[in-house]
């Protein structure tokens, strides 16, 4: 069954004394949340985390070669 999400990409800021973000924030319908988040996962060196909240939210946490990101999706309405 197709859902709108709202999907919200933070890629973090390796860089010292900054906590600066590239964030990317997209309306998308989707099936399958975990197949749609496959497509940030690609590298040698790869972790990913699923965090379900309470609310319904799902929250991934990828690092990939050092590149640090979450990936969180939240159902619309």
């Amino acid at each position: 069954m197709v859902k709108k999400y709202e999907r919200i990409r933070e890629i973090l800021n390796s860089c010292d004394n900054s906590r600066m973000r590239d964030v990317d924030i997209q309306e998308i319908e989707i099936a399958d949340i975990d197949a749609d988040v496959k497509q940030f996962c690609a590298g040698k060196d790869l972790r990913c985390e699923k965090f379900d909240k309470k609310d319904g939210t799902v929250v991934y946490d990828i690092s990939i070669d050092g590149l640090n990101q979450r990936v969180t999706y939240m159902e619309l309405a």
